[in-house]
């Protein structure tokens, strides 16, 4: 799967509110992805910063897009359990999140995410998640 290919999987197959993240897809493989988002007004809240609603919806995508390239193809995965921790405010140009499976069964798959401001390179937020395969 390339970025290209995940990319129109995510403008095709994404809810309408995520979409309007304008998240991009900057590379995909089957170690993880790795997305992100313009810091833009829509997004903030008080101070500019990024609200932590749109930095777990980030993280929780790139953890589905890392599954699929850990599958080399999407699939349809469920979202049972998502931790976020927000390390500190996030605000810049943009907000990256690297997203890796830590482990996947058949049923279940563990993933993590790191999200850092750019262009300070700072880490804002990490989060896990849990899917099931449907």
């Amino acid at each position: 799967m390339t970025p290209t290919d995940a990319q129109t999987l995510l403008d095709e197959m994404f809810a309408p509110w995520v979409r309007a993240l304008d998240i991009r897809v900057d590379a995909i493989g089957d170690t993880g992805a790795t997305l992100s988002i313009p810091v833009t007004d829509e997004i903030a809240r008080v101070g500019g910063i990024v609200s932590g609603q749109a930095l777990a919806a980030l993280a929780d995508t790139a953890m589905v897009f890392a599954v699929a390239g850990h599958f080399d193809g999407f699939k349809p995965v469920a979202t049972t359990n998502l931790d976020t921790v927000f390390l500190r405010p996030g605000s810049g140009e943009r907000i990256s999140c690297h997203a890796e499976v830590v482990r996947a069964g058949r049923a279940v798959l563990f993933a993590r995410a790191m999200m850092r401001a750019l262009p300070s390179e700072k880490d804002v937020a990490t989060a896990t998640a849990t899917y099931m395969i449907p």
